[in-house]
């Protein structure tokens, strides 16, 4: 059970990160703060099926997480949940065509090697 809520946890999380930075990048920054300015704003993030679906899946990927804290150790749910960090930065190279250096490649190796040293 604890392997299968790390993988919904992984998966949902990543996916609702990459949706959110999709989602945010097609709605573009907010310039005005004034309460019409940011009314506008917020039905516009409301009605962005990329920003529903992020936080569609950053709820099942809270839950998940509270459900995998209540049947394992925080030493472990915590560390073993950074292996997010793989998946989306393949997923920011790939799907959002971001420029992903060599350290942020190094970083996420590094982040696995540690994911695999906690879950012995």
């Amino acid at each position: 059970m604890k392997w299968i809520l790390v993988l919904v946890l992984v998966a949902s999380t990543t996916l609702g990160d990459v949706a959110r930075s999709r989602g945010m990048k097609k709605h573009g920054e907010v310039h005005e703060f004034h309460p019409g300015a940011i009314g506008n704003a917020l039905r516009s993030l409301v009605t962005n099926k990329w920003v529903i679906v992020s936080t569609l899946a950053m709820a099942v990927s809270f839950f998940s997480f509270i459900r995998l804290v209540s049947i394992a150790p925080l030493s472990f749910a915590v560390p073993v949940s950074a292996a997010t960090l793989i998946p989306e930065t393949i997923l920011a190279r790939v799907f959002l065509r971001e420029r992903v250096d060599w350290r942020r490649w190094a970083g996420a190796g590094l982040i696995a090697i540690g994911v695999v040293l906690i879950s012995q």
